[in-house]
């Protein structure tokens, strides 16, 4: 992966709570990490010794939209054109569980139509 060429953003319901909108970006950008490890760079020292752990070695804007925005930007990016993209929505019924169990529960009786996205990360090469 040529990280110079490589760019995510993403946009969160700006209607919600600080504290949502907080949680959703680290959701969403802990599942990045998990897609695109190799984002991630070295670990790091201070002057004074003190170890600092790797961040993206890219920036990722956020931006403000609202629950038709994301659902529509999220429809588009399942297109057949945009599969090279690494897409993470996140959902209010992903919010309010609080177990991956019971998410995976609920989301198995759950339509995608039902789901209210709080936020949506797309990472990528640029050009896309």
């Amino acid at each position: 992966m040529d990280l110079q060429n490589e760019k995510c953003v993403m946009v969160i319901d700006e209607n919600l709570p600080l504290g949502i909108i907080v949680n959703t970006a680290a959701i969403m950008g802990i599942t990045l990490g998990k897609e695109m490890p190799e984002v991630v760079g070295r670990d790091v020292s201070d002057r004074s010794g003190s170890q600092h752990l790797g961040i993206i070695e890219f920036p990722v804007p956020i931006l403000k939209g609202n629950s038709s925005l994301i659902r529509s930007i999220r429809g588009k990016l399942y297109e057949p054109e945009f599969s090279d993209l690494s897409v993470v929505d996140f959902s209010d019924l992903a919010q309010g569980c609080k177990t991956y169990e019971e998410y995976i529960e609920k989301m198995e009786k759950t339509s995608e139509a039902e789901l209210n996205y709080l936020g949506i990360a797309v990472c990528g090469a640029k050009e896309l």
